[in-house]
């Protein structure tokens, strides 16, 4: 340990990241280890991950809110989806609440994270206000998603350069930009471009999303009105977890209805996209994608808002290839051209593992990808460390929760029979592999090595099974696989 490493601020367990995954992390490693003592750094300036990078108009969750949101704060607003400035908020006053708040840190950017197997401690060195500040800890948990906050993924368009409006990525929405009474083109059909587009429609003079091929859509109330019902006959707290479990259980049966039955999830999917739309609408061109529902994640719709736009006239969709940007619009492949004063590349994001943060170990590096995920929240052969990532078919929060209970069971056994450090082995026998994500979506294809390998079997697999994964968590088997021990030195409180 050098002198630096010495004035390092010393916590049990260093989260980084205060958006849903930290913000979990702390509640419930706390609640099983009062005993503990953690710090958050955040690289940003406030609470909220997701729902505070992201401001583009009509920003909102791309599932229901009741299973997004804390099984353990529940959810007071009436919306069963909800727009992202009341995510952010929700967030904010739960960490309020708990007094997770205190523990935070913010405009920290953390750049790597060391660990060292003679005091088994990391150190993790961040940057603040351009200088560098260490902390150190026994355990780190990365909350910090799946994708680059600094480079979205925006393909080449020849001749954007010579547009003569305002181009724009979501990631990155101006405060500024006045669309009001313009032509604005939103290129891609994403969760993004179909939140975007109804928002758009409110001030901009004609909106036409501009895609390669559709996406599959369904709708969604905003305000469901059995939700409303459960909450007016059961109290707060009851009526919170009973709403969570059934919108959960919807979810997961619809998903796995499309999955055995795609033909008929097509058909189904098509006939309501069909009644929503004018008489006469070319359906097949435009909402009629080449594959299966859920081979990519589906969209989600908010009482037909993008299907109203269309209807009246207020929106369109184009599908073609762009050949070229010129000064006054996009022109496409098909000869056609698409005028526009302001272009929205919602391209999609740039797949990125633990926030770009370097690890080492014991002075060696360690390239995340080349480790596979022991019960999709631990890394091979890395000590006290976990990582928290969600589903790509059911709200993110569902497997969060369970990420932050197994660190915080980890945590507790590892104490109580005296361990310092703790990591998963697999040994020297070769495990067949697959993507850590089972989604043909672009930002998947682009960057197939991109995350941590998954196996095929359990403990190894990433399962993107909700079901599977609650039996599984209640029945851990806590020394399957893995290795514990003592240091020869035990870093002081």
């Amino acid at each position: 340990m050098d002198e630096h490493q010495a004035d390092a601020d010393y916590s049990d367990v260093i989260i980084i990241g205060a958006g849903i995954s930290g913000i979990g992390a702390a509640y419930r490693i706390t609640e099983r280890n009062p005993q503990l003592s953690y710090t958050i750094l955040e690289r940003r300036s406030r609470i909220g991950g997701t729902w505070d990078l992201f401001r583009y108009p009509g920003i909102r969750s791309d599932s229901d809110i009741f299973t997004l949101s804390f099984p353990w704060e529940p959810w007071t607003r009436h919306e069963n989806v909800a727009d992202g400035e009341y995510i952010r908020e929700y967030l904010e006053t739960t960490a309020h609440k708990h007094g997770i708040d205190e523990h935070m840190r913010f405009d920290t950017y953390v750049k790597s994270a060391e660990w060292d197997s003679t005091t088994d401690t990391w150190t993790v060195r961040a940057e603040q206000n351009g200088q560098e500040r260490l902390y150190r800890g026994r355990f780190v948990f990365f909350g910090t998603g799946y994708y680059s906050y600094d480079h979205p993924y925006t393909p080449e368009f020849p001749g954007i350069e010579n547009f003569g409006g305002d181009v724009v990525h979501p990631q990155f929405w101006p405060e500024n930009l006045d669309y009001t009474g313009k032509r604005v083109v939103v290129i891609g059909s994403g969760a993004t471009a179909i939140s975007l587009i109804p928002a758009l429609s409110e001030k901009a003079s004609h909106v036409t999303m501009l895609q390669r091929s559709p996406t599959y859509m369904m709708s969604m109330p905003r305000v469901d009105p059995m939700v409303d019902f459960i909450r007016k006959v059961l109290p707060r707290r009851m009526s919170h977890s009973v709403v969570r479990v059934r919108n959960a259980a919807f979810h997961v049966s619809t998903y796995f209805m499309f999955r055995l039955a795609p033909k008929f999830g097509r058909k189904l999917i098509r006939s309501r996209t069909k009644a929503a739309l004018p008489a006469g609408y070319n359906v097949d061109l435009h909402f009629k994608p080449k594959y299966n529902p859920w081979d990519q994640r589906m969209c989600l719709i908010l009482d037909h808002d993008l299907f109203n736009e269309i209807g009246q006239g207020r929106a369109e969709v184009v599908t073609d290839n762009i050949d070229h940007v010129d000064e006054k619009g996009i022109v496409l492949a098909s000869g056609a051209r698409v005028d526009a004063d302001v272009i929205v590349t919602a391209t999609g994001l740039q797949l990125q593992a633990l926030g770009g943060i370097r690890l080492f170990v014991d002075d060696t590096e360690v390239n995340a990808t080349d480790r596979f995920v022991y019960k999709e929240y631990l890394l091979e052969d890395v000590p006290n460390m976990a990582w928290c990532i969600g589903y790509t078919n059911a709200s993110w929060t569902l497997r969060a929760d369970m990420t932050a209970k197994a660190v915080a069971k980890l945590l507790a056994y590892m104490d109580s029979r005296g361990y310092t450090h703790a990591y998963p082995h697999r040994g020297g026998e070769p495990i067949a592999e697959k993507p850590a994500f089972d989604l043909q979506a672009g930002y998947i294809k682009r960057s197939p090595h991109a995350l941590p390998k998954s196996g095929t079997h359990r403990p190894w697999n990433v399962r993107h099974n909700y079901v599977l994964d609650v039996i599984d968590h209640r029945f851990d088997r806590i020394e399957e696989s893995m290795v514990f021990g003592r240091a020869a030195v035990r870093e002081p409180a």
